[in-house]
C-alpha cells in the first residue's frame, strides 16, 4: 500500500523546493537563501538532484531550514522534498511549478508557489504534429485550486525591463510572499555578496518584491513608497529594513512616517520598540505560521493609536498650505482669486483639559466648580474663517503646541491605554487568533470628540468582556461579533444586543 503524504508538526521548521531549467540561475538561488537564513541565525541545508538536458530534465533543489535550538541537539534535515511536506514552491517557468503540483509537492494547507507565468516549450510541444502547447490558464487555474497561496506574474518580463535574471526577480518575490520572517536588508546584503551583476540583480529583486505585493496581497503588505528624504528618515528606514519581516516592510515604514509627521524621530523610535515587542511574542507564538499577522495588525493600529487626533493634531491639519491647496483644487479657483474656508469647531471641557500640562489638566478635570464655571464657554460651537487672520491665528497658535504634547494630559491618558491594549495582546498570544482580534478592536478608536468617546466606550464594554471570559471557548470569534456590532451603530444598540446574546444575565436577574 502506498504511503499517504507526510504532515509534519514543526511548523518552525520551512521547506522550499525550487524547479529550475539549466541557464535560470537555480543555485543562484538556493545560495542566496542559504546566506539569508545564515545570516539570520538560523540553520540551514541545501541540496540539488540536476537535470539531463536545458529543457528534458530540471534541476530541483531543496533547502530546509530552522531557528537554532536554544537547547538539545539541532535538527535533522531531509534530503528531498516529501509530498504534503513543502512549504514553498518556486518555479521560474509554469509549466515546472505545474509538474511541482503532480508531484504532490503543493499541498492547500501549507505551500505557497511562487512561479513566473512564462514559458519556455518543452520537446513534446515543439514536436507535435500540430498545436500541442500546453493550456497555460488551466495549469494557473489547477495551481490556485491545489495551493495554499499562488504569487506569480511574467517574471521573464521583469527581467527584459530591468537587464537582471529571473533568479533575482524570484528572490524578491519570495522576500515578499511573507512566507520568511526575514528582514528585506538581508536579502540585498545575500545579493551583494556574491560580487557579481550586483545592480541589476538588486535592480530585478526590487521589482519581484513590488510586484509580487501587488499582485497577490499578503497579510499586512503594503507597496513600498518613495525613499525618505532626510537623513531621520533613512535612519529609520534602514532600522525597519534590519529589524523585521520584508514583507511587512511597506506597512511599517508608512507608521514610521504617520508617527515622525505627527509628533518627531523620537516618537517614531518609540513605535518601533513598542512592534519590536510585539514581533518577538508573534514569532515565540508561531506567528511565521501566519504570515506575522499579528505584528501586521498592530503596526497598522499602534501608528494609527500613536497619532490620536487631539485638539493639536486637529489644529495643525486644519492650518495646513496642503489643505488649503486642496480646496482650491476642488473649486477650481483661479490663480490670485480668494477662497474662504468657514471652520465649524465645538469644543468641550474635557478637550481643554487634556490640553494642559498632566497634573493641571487632571486637577482641573476633577473640578465641578471649573466645570460649572466654564460651562458657557462650551455650549455651542464656533465658525472660525481659516483665510481670514482672526480665524486662523487661534488655529495656528494651538497647532504651535505640538512641541509641548509629551506633557499635555491627553498624552499621558493614551499612552497608558496603549500600553495596557499592548499588555492584553501580549497576554493572548497563546490564543492566536483572539490576539489579533484584540489588535482589531482598536478600530473602534478613532476621530475626536464625541465621535472619540463612543468609540472608546465600545472599546472598553469588549476589553471588559474579554477579561471576564478568559479561557471560554470560541472567544476570538466573540470578539469579532462584539467589534462588528460597535461598528453598526453609533447609539450602540448592536453592541449591547449581541452581548446579551453572547453573555446573557443570570436567570433571576433577567426575571
Amino acid at each position: 500500500m502506498a504511503a499517504g503524504p507526510v504532515m509534519r508538526s514543526d511548523r518552525s521548521r520551512i521547506s522550499i523546493a525550487i524547479a529550475a531549467l539549466g541557464g535560470q540561475g537555480g543555485g543562484v538561488l538556493a545560495d542566496w537563501i542559504v546566506e539569508v537564513a545564515e545570516r539570520y541565525g538560523w540553520l540551514v541545508q541545501a541540496t540539488s538532484v540536476p537535470g539531463v538536458a536545458q529543457r528534458t530534465g530540471t534541476t530541483v533543489y531543496y533547502l530546509e531550514m530552522s531557528p537554532r535550538p536554544e537547547h538539545g541537539p539541532a535538527p535533522i534535515f531531509a534530503l528531498m522534498p516529501v509530498p504534503g511536506d513543502v512549504d514553498v514552491v518556486v518555479a521560474a517557468e509554469l509549466m515546472e511549478a505545474g509538474r511541482a503540483a503532480v508531484r504532490g509537492l503543493v499541498s492547500p494547507d501549507r505551500t505557497t508557489v511562487v512561479a513566473s507565468t512564462h514559458r519556455v516549450y518543452g520537446i513534446t510541444e515543439k514536436s507535435a504534429m500540430g498545436d500541442g502547447i500546453a493550456d497555460s490558464k488551466a495549469v494557473l487555474a489547477a495551481l490556485k485550486s491545489e495551493a495554499r497561496r499562488v504569487v506569480s506574474c511574467d517574471m521573464d518580463a521583469i527581467c527584459a525591463e530591468t537587464g537582471s535574471v529571473i533568479s533575482s526577480v524570484l528572490f524578491g518575490a519570495l522576500a515578499a510572499c511573507g512566507v520568511l520572517p526575514f528582514p528585506r536588508e538581508l536579502y540585498e546584503r545575500a545579493i551583494a555578496a556574491g560580487g557579481v551583476a550586483v545592480e541589476p540583480s538588486l535592480k530585478g529583486f526590487a521589482a519581484g518584491f513590488e510586484r509580487a505585493l501587488a499582485s497577490v496581497p499578503t497579510v499586512g503588505a503594503v507597496a513600498p513608497g518613495l525613499p525618505p528624504s532626510s537623513g531621520e528618515g533613512r535612519r529609520l528606514d534602514q532600522k525597519v529594513r534590519a529589524g523585521f519581516p520584508a514583507h511587512l516592510h511597506g506597512l511599517i515604514v508608512e507608521g514610521v512616517r504617520r508617527c515622525m509627521d505627527y509628533q518627531d524621530a523620537a516618537y517614531a523610535d518609540a513605535y518601533l520598540a513598542r512592534l519590536a515587542d510585539v514581533l518577538r511574542s508573534d514569532s515565540a507564538a508561531n506567528g511565521l505560521a501566519h504570515g506575522f499577522a499579528l505584528t501586521a495588525a498592530v503596526a497598522r493600529h499602534l501608528a494609527l493609536w500613536m497619532t490620536y487626533e487631539d485638539t493639536i493634531r486637529v489644529a495643525d491639519l486644519k492650518t495646513r498650505r496642503s489643505r488649503f491647496e486642496r480646496f482650491r483644487g476642488e473649486v477650481r479657483a483661479a490663480p490670485g482669486q480668494v477662497v474662504y474656508v468657514t471652520e465649524f469647531m465645538h469644543p468641550r471641557f474635557e478637550e481643554l483639559c487634556d490640553t494642559l500640562p498632566a497634573a493641571f489638566g487632571r486637577r482641573l478635570g476633577q473640578s465641578d466648580r471649573a466645570a460649572r464655571l466654564l460651562a458657557p464657554l462650551f455650549r455651542r460651537g464656533r465658525h472660525l474663517n481659516t483665510a481670514k487672520l482672526s480665524g486662523f491665528l487661534p488655529l495656528y497658535l494651538v497647532a504651535c503646541l505640538r512641541r509641548f504634547r509629551r506633557g499635555t494630559l491627553r498624552y499621558r491618558v493614551e499612552q497608558e491605554r496603549i500600553e495596557a491594549w499592548l499588555a492584553r495582546i501580549a497576554a493572548s498570544t497563546g490564543d492566536y487568533d483572539l490576539a489579533v482580534e484584540i489588535a482589531e478592536c482598536q478600530r473602534l478608536i478613532k476621530g475626536y470628540g464625541d465621535t472619540h468617546a463612543r468609540g472608546l466606550k465600545g472599546y472598553e464594554i469588549i476589553m471588559r468582556f474579554v477579561d471576564r471570559s478568559v479561557g471560554r471557548a470560541h472567544l476570538a470569534e466573540s470578539v469579532r461579533r462584539l467589534r462588528s456590532a460597535a461598528l453598526a451603530d453609533e447609539e450602540g444598540r448592536a453592541l449591547e444586543s449581541t452581548l446579551r446574546e453572547l453573555e446573557p444575565p443570570p436567570r433571576e436577574l433577567a426575571a
